[in-house]
């Protein structure tokens, strides 16, 4: 039999025949990689899954004229190009102009935007009734509606003078939903733009667009200088309540993990060195008699790190298995959505656990190499 499957048969035979404690010492690694696992496992898909749900309070990063010169639909697009398709989810271009309601001889702030688009920025955008589908219908803030008194189908007059005429444009629409969210936004009546631009007889014209970006807050501030500098009648920024408040967000939960992970690492560490220690106390008379027998401090201090490691890799696999559990639940119950399992977290637990294992040992090895053989069999 080789030194190598001699060394292994003693591990082995050492953990089957003191299965209760040893039981107790797996369970401890196997309970702090289950932590580690589950943890990193957030903590990687955290800034993911945070970033997903920040994105339901509005756009990150808006995108405005820098100069005089007006924002066109071509210009927008072209700065868009910037930002990985993958990363943005949408981008939402408005125009603002004070229309006026002919039955009531009052003004109004219009704003023409892209319906679909606004659905992906402003996702927290409540509406009675439906969004608008055609040219010719319109969504109305609450505030307004509540002020004219227009409900659900009424057919609403909007007109506006060009500067250069004094001939009105006017455009009968349809309201198709009324609008609440609890800002500014409930004080406007929202269009189309191609309905903008015939009321207007300007087309292609923006004041702002917003744009929801998937990215962390250096990423964005990347995109945003690249935007600025790439195009000097454009100007880029980002929307700091959204970012800031995301990045404070994510540290914090990034920092509570590591304390997590750190105080469950701790435990395990105890747990196994006092499981050890107890070990070591027990077979105190045997390592006695190998060292009178000659056996060397290397070979004793090898048989109980073996010991140790082998737990720290059965521990870890485990773990990984049940962290990745752990994991799925919390990311399902609090985010709404499932992870996907990263290949390198196996390995990686694997390791720390039978580091975490070696480093419990150091205390009762050190213990056991201290025994004096003949103490030991003259029985004190």
């Amino acid at each position: 039999m080789s030194r190598r499957k001699m060394f292994l048969k003693m591990v082995t035979a050492s953990l089957l025949r003191r299965r209760s404690r040893m039981l107790i010492a797996l369970l401890s690694i196997a309970i702090g990689a289950t932590i580690l696992s589950g943890l990193v496992t957030i903590y990687y898909d955290v800034p993911r899954q945070m970033g997903a749900q920040f994105r339901g309070y509005g756009a990150n990063m808006i995108l405005v004229p820098s100069g005089e010169e007006k924002m066109t639909v071509e210009k927008a697009q072209e700065c868009l190009t910037v930002i990985p398709k993958d990363q943005l989810l949408g981008a939402t271009p408005y125009r603002y102009v004070n229309v006026e309601m002919t039955s009531r001889q009052r003004t109004f702030v219009a704003a023409a935007t892209d319906f679909e688009q606004v659905q992906s920025t402003s996702p927290y955008f409540a509406v009675e009734g439906r969004w608008p589908e055609g040219d010719r219908e319109v969504l109305v803030g609450k505030e307004t509606a509540e002020t004219i008194g227009v409900k659900l189908n009424n057919v609403i007059e909007l007109s506006y003078k060009p500067e250069d005429t004094y001939v009105k444009n006017t455009l009968n629409m349809t309201v198709v939903g009324i609008l609440e969210t609890g800002g500014d936004e409930e004080a406007y009546i929202f269009t189309t733009l191609k309905a903008m631009d015939a009321l207007t007889g300007v087309s292609g014209q923006l004041d702002v667009m917003e744009m929801s970006v998937s990215a962390a807050s250096e990423e964005l501030e990347n995109y945003a200088a690249e935007i600025s500098e790439n195009n000097s009648d454009m100007s880029a920024r980002l929307v700091k309540r959204v970012t800031k408040s995301e990045t404070t967000v994510l540290a914090k939960l990034q920092s509570l993990v590591f304390l997590v992970t750190a105080v469950v690492l701790l435990l395990t560490m105890i747990c196994v060195s006092t499981t050890m220690m107890a070990v070591v106390s027990e077979r105190r008379k045997e390592i006695g008699l190998r060292k009178a027998l000659g056996a060397s401090d290397q070979s004793i201090r090898a048989e109980f790190l073996g010991e140790g490691m082998f737990l720290g890799l059965l521990g870890g696999i485990l773990g990984t298995a049940l962290g990745f559990a752990f994991a799925q639940v919390v990311s399902v119950n609090v985010f709404g959505s499932s992870i996907t399992f990263q290949p390198l977290l196996l390995p990686i637990t694997v390791i720390v656990s039978m580091g975490i294992a070696a480093l419990s040992c150091l205390l009762p090895i050190r213990r056991a190499v201290e025994i004096d053989p003949a103490l030991v069999l003259k029985g004190e």
